[in-house]
C-alpha cells in the first residue's frame, strides 16, 4: 500500500472513508479516543443513494440483511391522516429508508474494513497536530500515557461535533442550537393503535410533534418536543412512563411501550464550517456540519461526504491526478452540507410551531400538498438524497454534468472494484474511445460502455457525471482528462 493517511474518528463517517481509500490501495490509520464502538441505535436511516453508493464500495448485502425497509412515512394530527410519502416512488435500486441502527452500522462497516487488512486503533487520541506544504505532523495519545509523533500525508478530521481536528484549525462552527428540549426512546411498541412496521410515523400535536422510527427486531425509536429549555427549570430526564404519557397524548390510545434501551434527552444543534480544508487537512461528517436529525440526512451526508474525498485523494496519492484535484472536494460538499443544513432545519420549524392558527395553517397546506403525486414524489426524492449533485463544480461540464449516473446504466463492477478509481466513458465503441483508454490509462476504466442515450459521458468513480459531450466528441473527453492530469 501507499503512504498512511491518518483519519480521526471511527464513526460511521471515518470506516467509510478508510474503506473506501484502503478499497483503493491506500494506506489507513484510522485512530479513535472512545475504547469500544458505539453500544446505541443513535443515526437510524441509510437512504437511498448511500445504498447506491454502498454497492460501488462493495457492502450493501450485509445492510441489507441487517436492515428494516421502511416503505413510507405518514403524518397524523388529531386522528387524522394528513397525507403519506411513498418511499416506493423513488427512482433508486433501493426504493426505501434502511432502517438500521448506528451500532450495526459501524460493525458492519468495521468488519468491511478488516477485509482490507484494516483494524481501529482505539484509546488512541489526537491531541495536537502542525502542517508543512509537504507532510502533517500529528501527535497522538495512547491509552497507556504513551505520545507518539506520527508524519502523514493528509490528516482527515471524522471526530465529530466535538472535533478536535476542526478546534486544532481554529474553524468557527457558525449556526445555533434549537431552542427546544427533546427526548427519544428506543423501546417496543406494542397494541393496536401502533403503526405499521414498515412505517415512519409522525404525529403533529399542538403541544409539539412526536416521530416513531421503526428499528429491526420490533423496536423503535420514538422522538419527542417536551417544550422550550429553561436553564433555571431543567426538567428530569425521560422516563418510559413519562415517554408513554407523551405517546397516549400525542398519538392517541393503544399503543403500548416497553422494554426500554435507551432513553435520553438532547438538544439540536444546526451548524456548519464555512470551508472543509485547510491545506492538508480535511474536515468529513459531523466535523464539518450538524443539523436537525429531520429527514435523518446527518450520518448519509457524511459518508458521501467521505465518498466524495476518497477517490480524490487516492488518485492524488497515487500520482495519477493533480493535486488541485482536491480542491473540488470542499466546494461540492459545503454546498451539500448547505443544503441539507437548510432542508432539515426547515422541517424541524415546520412541525414545532407553537401557535394554534399556523399549526391549522401548516396541517391545511400538508393536507394539500400530500395531496398531489408529485409533491410527494418530490419529497421523497429529496429525503433518499438521489437528488444530490455538483452541477456548479470546476469537474462538472457539459449538460447534465454533476448529476448522479442513474444506477440502472452502470454495466459490469464499478471503477476502483479492486484497484485504483477510475473514471468510466459511456460512448460508442470505436477507434476514439480506444484511443481515449491508451491516452488516460490511469484515470479511465479499461474499456468503454454503452452510452444510454447515444451521447459521450465520463462518469465519476463516485458515480456522477463529470463531462456531457456530443457523441463522438473525444476531442473534449481529452481535454477534460488532461486537465486532470499532474503537470
Amino acid at each position: 500500500m501507499l503512504e498512511n493517511i491518518l483519519i480521526v474518528g471511527a464513526g460511521p463517517v471515518g470506516l467509510t472513508l478508510a474503506c473506501e481509500l484502503a478499497r483503493y490501495g491506500i494506506g489507513v490509520r484510522l485512530i479513535d479516543r472512545s475504547p469500544e464502538p458505539t453500544r446505541t441505535s443513535k443515526a437510524l436511516v441509510v437512504w437511498s443513494r448511500t445504498l447506491e453508493l454502498m454497492d460501488r464500495m462493495g457492502c450493501s448485502a450485509p445492510f441489507l440483511a441487517a436492515g428494516l425497509q421502511a416503505r413510507g412515512a405518514t403524518l397524523r394530527s388529531g386522528g387524522q391522516v394528513l397525507g403519506s410519502a411513498r418511499f416506493t416512488e423513488i427512482a433508486s435500486p433501493y426504493p426505501f429508508a434502511l432502517m438500521i441502527p448506528q451500532a450495526e452500522t459501524e460493525r458492519l462497516l468495521t468488519e468491511h474494513l478488516a477485509g482490507f487488512g484494516v483494524a481501529i486503533e482505539r484509546e488512541v487520541a489526537l491531541t495536537d497536530f502542525s502542517q508543512t506544504s509537504d507532510a502533517v505532523t500529528a501527535r497522538l495519545l495512547h491509552a497507556d500515557g504513551r505520545e507518539e509523533d506520527v508524519a502523514t500525508s493528509f490528516l482527515i478530521g471524522c471526530d465529530g461535533a466535538h472535533s478536535r481536528v476542526r478546534h486544532g484549525l481554529a474553524l468557527p462552527f457558525e449556526g445555533q442550537a434549537q431552542g427546544d428540549e427533546w427526548w427519544l426512546a428506543d423501546v417496543r411498541v406494542a397494541g393496536t393503535g401502533a403503526p405499521p412496521p414498515d412505517e415512519i410515523a409522525v404525529y403533529l400535536h399542538r403541544d409539539g410533534p412526536l416521530v416513531l422510527f421503526p428499528i429491526p427486531g420490533g423496536r423503535a425509536r420514538i422522538v419527542a418536543t417536551v417544550g422550550a429549555i429553561d436553564p433555571d427549570r431543567p426538567r428530569p430526564d425521560p422516563t418510559l412512563a413519562a415517554m408513554q404519557a407523551l405517546v397516549e397524548a400525542r398519538a392517541g390510545g393503544g399503543m403500548f411501550l416497553s422494554d426500554p434501551v435507551w432513553l435520553s434527552p438532547f438538544r439540536i444543534n444546526e451548524r456548519k464550517v464555512s470551508q472543509y480544508r485547510t491545506d492538508r487537512v480535511f474536515l468529513a461528517g459531523d466535523a464539518a456540519h450538524i443539523h436537525s436529525p429531520a429527514g435523518g440526512q446527518g450520518m448519509n451526508t457524511g459518508m458521501q461526504d467521505a465518498v466524495n474525498l476518497a477517490w480524490k485523494l487516492a488518485l492524488v496519492l497515487r500520482g495519477e491526478a493533480a493535486p488541485d484535484l482536491l480542491d473540488s472536494y470542499g466546494p461540492e460538499r459545503n454546498a451539500v452540507g448547505a443544503m441539507v443544513l437548510r432542508n432539515a432545519s426547515r422541517l424541524t420549524a415546520a412541525a414545532t410551531l407553537a401557535h394554534p392558527a399556523a399549526q391549522a395553517a401548516r396541517n391545511l397546506a400538508l393536507r394539500a400538498l400530500l395531496g398531489v403525486h408529485a409533491v410527494r414524489d418530490r419529497m421523497a426524492a429529496t429525503m433518499s438524497e438521489i437528488e444530490i449533485g455538483y452541477p456548479d463544480s470546476v469537474l462538472s461540464e457539459g449538460p447534465g454534468a454533476g448529476l448522479r449516473w442513474p444506477p440502472e446504466h452502470d454495466a459490469g463492477p464499478p471503477p476502483g472494484a479492486g484497484g485504483a478509481p477510475r473514471f468510466v466513458l459511456y460512448a460508442e465503441d470505436g477507434p476514439e474511445s480506444a484511443a481515449l483508454g491508451a491516452r488516460f490509462p490511469t484515470l479511465l476504466a479499461p474499456e468503454a460502455r454503452p452510452s444510454p442515450d447515444g451521447l459521450l459521458h465520463l462518469v465519476r468513480p463516485d458515480g456522477y457525471v463529470g463531462l456531457s459531450a456530443p457523441a463522438g466528441d473525444g476531442e473534449k473527453a481529452g481535454r477534460y482528462l488532461a486537465r486532470l492530469v499532474p503537470a
